[in-house]
């Protein structure tokens, strides 16, 4: 296996994590019945870096304030060409809107039950959420660099893993000089931690 098909993996776990987290959800939503299991995981507390508030928050606005018209705009035009059973843009205008809508239900309740992680508070003695941590790979000599983020904003490809991911849960806690196992699929990827630094 080599480093760079190791880091591969390691992304593709990520992914994967986020993922399954993302068909979860889908899947509780969608089953009604499971009433009780929503309300908790709508009541979970969403870990955000000041970062994250600010990027949601934004996007919030965004769709409120200008996606929401300009679709409201798009469908009263498509309702001015007359029949609309076969209008093909008023269909598109209120898939467009409906998409919309859940979006933002869904950042109002990320927002709503969000914890913002103070970065400037964080403490480097420790990797933690909301800092920068820099490790070696003791296999391949490689040292990668990862930003600890809470599981909403997670985004492998960015270089932001989640606190809850299999490389964030094991990195969590351990200081600079340690040497820290990570468990996967592919097997087991030995690091050792080279510097904490503050992600803003």
């Amino acid at each position: 296996m080599t480093a760079k098909t190791k880091v591969i993996i390691i992304l593709s776990h990520e992914r994967q994590y986020l993922e399954n987290i993302r068909d979860h959800v889908e899947a509780e939503l969608i089953d009604q019945t499971i009433l009780e299991g929503i309300t908790k995981m709508q009541e979970k507390k969403n870990i955000l870096t000041y970062e994250g508030l600010r990027k949601y928050e934004d996007e919030l606005h965004e769709l409120k304030v200008v996606r929401r018209q300009e679709v409201a705009q798009k469908i009263k035009e498509a309702r001015e060409q007359g029949d609309l059973s076969e209008n093909a843009e008023y269909d598109a205008a209120k898939d467009e809107q409906r998409d919309i809508e859940a979006r933002i239900e869904e950042l109002e309740k990320i927002l709503k039950n969000a914890e913002v992680v103070v970065e400037d508070e964080v403490d480097l003695k420790k990797i933690n959420i909301g800092c920068s941590v820099k490790i070696l790979d003791l296999e391949f000599s490689e040292e990668l660099t990862y930003k600890i983020v809470g599981s909403t904003e997670a985004n492998s490809l960015k270089g932001k893993i989640s606190n809850e991911s299999p490389v964030g849960k094991a990195l969590i806690g351990h200081k600079v000089g340690d040497t820290v196992e990570v468990e996967t699929q592919a097997g087991v990827f030995t690091y050792k931690v080279l510097g904490i630094t503050r992600s803003n």
